[in-house]
């Protein structure tokens, strides 16, 4: 009897608590993760991986502790799904909180924040408004455009974008537009898009939504603080009007997770009204439910309207984005 006592308690024991493999910074989460804690019960523990999550997950098989699998870009959950790490949940929460194109069809991963691919502009730019990721093309910004690696993660989504929307051949040409307006080589880091505007090196550049955030609240330091006072930030659209292209942090349910009811529980929590707002305030990210509470530094950027072009879509175009980035030598 005490045995089997032991075995019961050592199961309850077991029960509550989750193991969540990440390669999102631990300390951007741990606010959520506490939270979470706090009003479930439920313990969290993080093993924080640099990269190889999938790799990680596939090489411990069905004895893997892995509950929830955190990432971000979209392009590394759907890696998640090809590598058959994933098991699709059914969630009544999650799929009424979640727009259905930042989803996976089956349940297999979710989006949980979004971060916009904006226009950081010089302040002085008084005319410009308004903009098209297709303006970047334009000749009429000719030297005047700055940007991080073509191959980079952020890039390729937003190239992989365009071939959803136009097909190669006019992706092709358009990123030869925009190699040909570049003010330097494509190279460094979003932020170094502002801190060049600064220095008149350039006079637009595209870069994520929060960095501004980063810059601005003084989180990243005084000088970058300057950066952000020479840019204003537009939110640009397709030229079809469907809306500003976003990147996501996600997660989803390892496939052999010992622990998978409470794994779910996370999810939908991540997802409730008080999640968001953690996200939004501590990591300057937009919600991923319509109507969660913005950072104030991110609102009043203007209202986000979502391309929506199903995520896993874009997904499927980054390998002929990636090769069109290497034959117009963008990076060069």
């Amino acid at each position: 009897m005490l045995a089997g006592a032991a075995v019961l308690a050592a199961q309850a024991a077991q029960a509550q608590e989750v193991n969540i493999y990440t390669t999102r910074e631990p300390g951007l989460i741990q606010p959520l993760l506490d939270a979470f804690t706090k009003e479930s019960g439920i313990q969290v523990k993080t093993v924080a991986l640099k990269d190889g999550l999938a790799e990680r997950v596939a090489s411990e098989g069905e004895n893997s502790p892995a509950d929830v699998l955190m990432t971000v870009d979209f392009g590394n959950l759907v890696d998640l799904v090809e590598a058959g790490v994933t098991q699709p949940v059914k969630s009544e929460a999650l799929e009424s909180a979640i727009p259905a194109n930042l989803r996976d069809a089956d349940g297999n991963w979710f989006a949980l924040s979004l971060r916009a691919r904006v226009l950081y502009a010089d302040k002085d730019l008084n005319d410009l408004i308004s903009f098209t990721y297709e303006e970047l093309a334009d000749p009429k910004w000719d030297g005047k455009v700055c940007i991080r690696s073509g191959k980079h993660p952020y890039n390729i989504a937003l190239i992989s974008t365009m071939i959803a929307k136009d097909g190669a051949e006019k992706t092709e040409a358009w990123l030869e537009g925009v190699k040909n307006n570049l003010a330097r080589p494509a190279a460094g880091g979003d932020r170094d898009v502002a801190r060049d505007i600064l220095g008149g090196i350039c006079e637009i550049g595209i870069a994520n939504s929060y960095y501004v955030g980063l810059m601005r609240s003084g989180k990243g330091g005084p000088e970058q603080e300057e950066w952000a006072k020479a840019i204003k930030v537009i939110l640009p659209t397709f030229a079809d009007g469907s809306g500003t292209q976003v990147n996501v942090s996600g997660a989803a349910v390892a496939k052999h997770a010992p622990n998978k009811d409470n794994a779910v529980k996370l999810l939908e929590y991540l997802v409730s009204d008080e999640a968001q707002g953690i996200y939004a305030s501590a990591n300057y990210e937009y919600p991923v439910k319509p109507g969660a509470a913005v950072d104030p530094i991110i609102e009043a950027l203007g209202p986000l309207k979502v391309d929506a072009t199903q995520l896993t879509e874009i997904a499927a175009n980054r390998k002929t984005a990636a090769e069109l980035v290497d034959k117009v030598g963008f990076d060069e």
